[in-house]
């Protein structure tokens, strides 16, 4: 039995032709081992040389494990010069498959659901992120498109007979459907180990009022929505005020130029430090390393980024958007807009280290509702009834 992933990626391929990905990893595939035992994807493909890959991705080693490369659909261009190829390929894949799986929003996933309907195929919908946001924050271009996608993906989610949605509420109000659902984070944790809550306790009440406050984030460096610049600006505010002590280190892969300008124009290129892409497991070192996450995005589904940092009992900051409240106490929330520096200021002024120790506990706390085997659990059922229902047709 074949089970077919569909989305828009991209994952990315090496000259050994072996795949790696930052979202997409064998974490991400092994799941749907529960539903068949093959898993073929359908996906956007970037070439990589071996050594990027190496030293920036997780390598993806599940087996049997199928990789169909689809032309980038994802532009105007690409709608208009690759679609009808893109088309042509997934439908073949469709036809091959016995289970749908579709990531929403993406174009792929459209395409996948509306083939899977005429086949008859039977189909399951994952919603990871809210199509407004995604495509409204992107680009000038990307306002044309956000309600057509917002539209298309909400069409599709209604209409789907088993959704999958991140959230616990956000996405489900946003995309109500009329088929059976159920909430599983795509995040995960296996690691929990009260020693981490303890050793961050002991970093804040080591911490003096002269220290250097490492703020830090993991997301695309090239993507605008993820909101880095906010953070450089308040840096920037900051030090007018004299206040020069933060150190906003950034995780991720992507052209640095946008942000470096801002930096740049701040005044406090000195203060940021772009790190580069991490393979995933580095990440968990290097967030026992910093004081502070933050997760400014314009777009989210319920960012696997600051679970994983809340995991690691961290203070944390984020903006308003989709899941981000869903796991922050509301006062350390700013809004999602360009007007949020003051909101930005306002939260990291009023840090102390009792400020720091709650939330660190909190945050601990309320990232073990992520536990792997409590998530899995309820996916694994859901999984279960979806395809059992395909037995009773």
């Amino acid at each position: 039995m074949r089970v077919l992933f569909c989305h828009d990626g991209p994952i990315r391929k090496d000259d050994h032709n072996d795949f790696y990905g930052i979202a997409h990893n064998d974490e991400t595939f092994e799941r749907y081992y529960s539903i068949a035992d093959e898993i073929a994807v359908v996906i956007r493909v970037q070439d990589i040389s071996s050594s990027e890959a190496y030293k920036k991705l997780s390598k993806i080693t599940v087996n049997p494990f199928e990789v169909i490369s689809v032309p980038n659909i994802s532009s105007v261009k690409g709608q208009f010069k690759f679609k009808k190829e893109a088309i042509k390929i997934i439908d073949k894949e469709i036809q091959k498959s016995d289970y749908i799986v579709a990531r929403l929003p993406s174009f792929i996933g459209n395409i996948a659901v509306d083939l899977a309907k005429k086949h008859h195929k039977p189909y399951l919908v994952e919603v990871v992120g809210y199509a407004w946001d995604g495509y409204w924050n992107h680009s000038i271009k990307g306002k044309f498109v956000a309600p057509i996608m917002n539209y298309k993906t909400k069409l599709r989610v209604k209409e789907a007979p088993y959704v999958v949605y991140v959230t616990n509420n956000f996405l489900q109000n946003k995309y109500p459907t009329n088929g059976k659902s159920t909430n599983c984070s795509n995040v995960s944790l296996t690691d929990f180990n009260d020693k981490v809550l303890e050793r961050r306790i002991k970093k804040i009440e080591l911490m003096n009022g002269t220290d250097k406050v490492i703020l830090g984030t993991t997301a695309a460096v090239n993507v605008k929505y993820k909101g880095q610049q906010y953070i450089i600006q308040a840096l920037g505010e900051l030090k007018k005020s004299g206040i020069t002590n933060y150190e906003y280190q950034l995780v991720g892969d992507g052209d640095q130029t946008f942000l470096r300008s801002i930096a740049k124009k701040y005044g406090v290129l000195n203060q940021v430090k772009f790190l580069g892409a991490m393979p995933h497991k580095e990440v968990f070192n290097w967030l026992e390393t910093i004081d502070i996450y933050v997760q400014p995005s314009r777009q989210e589904g319920l960012p696997r980024a600051l679970i994983e940092a809340m995991s690691k009992a961290l203070p944390a900051i984020g903006a308003n958007t989709a899941g981000i409240p869903e796991l922050l106490n509301k006062k350390f929330i700013f809004s999602n807009t360009h007007n949020n520096i003051k909101e930005i200021l306002n939260i990291l002024n009023g840090f102390n280290k009792n400020t720091m120790l709650e939330q660190a506990k909190e945050n601990y706390q309320e990232s073990k509702k992520y536990e792997k085997e409590i998530i899995e659990k309820r996916r694994k059922k859901f999984f279960r009834a979806f395809k059992n229902s395909q037995s009773k047709i």
